[in-house]
């Protein structure tokens, strides 16, 4: 006959393997949270000691003053909100609007500065402390994910103004005739597309702008798509859009530090006053003299190298190949607008295209398919993207001179170069896609059958 004990201990034991399964995890996510949490301290204190508010102090503001961006904050919600049902989503949304009503009655009594997006705020903010005080088990980890989630792309948003701030003040001198004097390999495409721009104005210009300057809100649209049965499922998939969103915003303002450039538009436009080299944007293409560091303001982000908006748009353009075909039809138009928008107004140079298309597929192709581990197609496709990445800007810097006076050769490898970490990602995901990723749970150890 068989023991009530000896029917118990291979559940137990089951039970400790998972545990200590899950212990390095747990480890893991509190190690990146508190540094997540050290970074934004820091970045306060760096803006602080510029006389400014930093990313925790401007988020904390917003809880009573007028937002900065009441669609982000409102994006911010609808991401908390996939993991609520249904009913639970038509009472956040009408709090957040009832709350939104009373704050702007009262500024309007006040005369105060009007916005929008305290209710989205305070509604998320609530979730939380609903989750510590309203739920237990899966229920509390789920919600508060969601919570976690909503919140990230504000701070993201935050953490980006700051890094900013940061570049302008410790980078006196940018690197802006190098990079247009490289450009030239690649035919001066800011140049052409400005003209073209300005030729169809005012109707490009009002589309265009509307795609640049709302790029999160797309971003929030595609996640809701790939969260859309977390409420059902109760759990999160293993990679979505907004892992890859925050990892370029951690990653590229780092890049802005070593590589300071402001932009056609303000070193060679009317925008850079008497900073600018000349008025030459986008009429006059740049002259080809040898290029030197130039000083530049103390108020314009040096944000140009690589370029995050080319880096975000393509990551919702790989995004949406996994979305039904209206998915991937928008995925397609906000990556050429982004594109044409970023050329056309002058923010950015071809090589910052070139350079954030290579920046943001070899961050995908560090993020993605995550329960593969990192398998060896994984650290050769990384190490490459991050090599080709590494010669563009080396280049950029130390070879602008005889990249413009051979742009028959410098043009092509830069595209090539592109197009071949844009291959080794497709053939990649294609690999990983067709063979079943390993599990990552250890199994327990067979017990001996008991007679």
């Amino acid at each position: 006959m068989i023991s009530k004990e000896s029917r118990i201990a291979p559940r137990i034991h089951l039970k400790n393997v998972l545990a200590a399964w899950r212990k390095p995890r747990a480890l893991l996510w509190t190690a990146v949270t508190v540094v997540a949490l050290g970074f934004l301290v820091a970045l306060e204190i760096a803006a602080r000691h510029y006389g400014v508010r930093g990313p925790i102090s401007n988020q904390v503001r917003e809880v009573i003053f007028a937002p900065k961006s009441g669609p982000l904050l409102y994006a911010c919600m609808a991401l908390m909100m996939v993991v609520l049902t249904w009913r639970q989503r038509f009472i956040a949304v009408g709090a957040a609007v009832s709350i939104d009503v009373v704050f702007a009655l009262v500024r309007w009594v006040c005369d105060a500065r009007m916005g929008f997006g305290n209710g989205a705020l305070w509604v998320v903010l609530a979730c939380g402390v609903l989750a510590f005080t309203h739920r237990t088990g899966r229920e509390r980890v789920l919600l508060l994910k969601g919570v976690g989630l909503g919140l990230l792309l504000v701070a993201g948003r935050k953490t980006g103004d700051a890094w900013l701030l940061i570049t302008w003040k410790t980078r006196p001198t940018v690197l802006d005739q190098y990079v247009a004097t490289a450009d030239q390999a690649l035919g001066n495409p800011s140049w052409l597309v400005g003209r073209m721009v300005r030729a169809t104005d005012p109707i490009s210009g009002h589309v265009l702008g509307w795609v640049y300057g709302q790029l999160a809100v797309a971003a929030v649209i595609f996640t809701l798509y790939q969260l859309r049965n977390v409420a059902s499922e109760h759990r999160f998939p293993s990679h979505h859009l907004v892992r890859t969103f925050m990892v370029i915003g951690l990653l590229g303002p780092g890049i802005y530090m070593l590589f300071p450039v402001v932009g056609p538009i303000f070193a060679y436009g009317a925008d850079g006053g008497h900073w600018a080299v000349a008025n030459l944007w986008p009429n006059t293409t740049p002259p080809l003299d040898p290029p030197q560091r130039m000083p530049f303001d103390d108020i314009t982000p040096r944000n140009c190298m690589p370029s995050l908006h080319t880096a975000w748009a393509t990551a919702i353009f790989i995004h949406s190949r996994q979305g039904p075909r209206v998915l991937r039809f928008a995925g397609t138009f906000w990556l050429i607008a982004t594109l044409a928008a970023t050329l056309g107004f002058g923010y950015h140079y071809g090589a910052d295209i070139v350079a954030g298309v290579v920046f943001a597929v070899t961050i995908e192709a560090a993020l993605r398919a995550p329960e593969r581990g990192w398998d060896r197609s994984r650290i050769q496709l990384v190490a490459y993207g991050t090599a080709v990445f590494a010669a563009f800007l080396v280049a950029y810097r130390y070879l602008p001179e005889q990249m413009a006076d051979y742009p028959w050769l410098f043009g092509p490898l830069l595209v090539l170069a592109m197009l071949s970490v844009i291959y080794g990602y497709l053939r990649a995901t294609r690999l990983w896609d067709a063979q079943p990723a390993p599990s990552l749970k250890p199994q327990a150890k067979p017990q001996p059958e008991l007679v």
